[in-house]
């Protein structure tokens, strides 16, 4: 009987492990497709959570400020997507430094988050060269 139930754990062992195994090689592989996308598709999943608590329009995009439980998220998005212009999103904590996403995009920039439990914040957004910034909320 001994010698049937080590066999038996020994399959169950081989199976275990080649499952394991399985699962491993997914992870690596789906690890290294993220790293190979383009940016673009990259960042099109990226968004801010909690409520949306301000936007400011402006000629050539809008600045949405979200706030969260312990955060505050910021993404500047371009009016008429398309075309890549550079874009900039600024979220500072007051008494922090500011958390900054800019470049050539084609819809947004951003999303960026600081840890604002209890802090006040400003933010500035950009698109082809037009700014529009907050004075100081979420306080």
């Amino acid at each position: 009987m001994t010698g049937t139930t080590s066999a038996g754990g020994g399959t169950a062992r081989r199976r275990t492990g080649a499952r394991l195994g399985a699962v491993v090689v997914a992870v690596v592989l789906l690890t290294l497709v993220n790293h190979g996308a383009h940016p673009a598709q990259a960042r099109a999943a990226a968004t801010c959570t909690g409520r949306l608590a301000k936007i400011v329009s402006f000629s050539t995009g809008e600045l949405r400020i979200y706030q969260g439980r312990h955060y505050a998220c910021a993404m500047t998005f371009a009016k008429k997507p398309g075309k890549r212009r550079y874009m900039r999103v600024s979220l500072q904590p007051r008494g922090g430094r500011a958390a900054v996403d800019a470049g050539w995009f084609t819809r947004y920039a951003g999303p960026i988050t600081v840890h604002a439990l209890n802090r006040c914040v400003r933010a500035s957004g950009s698109v082809s060269g037009v700014t529009r910034s907050t004075g100081w909320l979420l306080c």
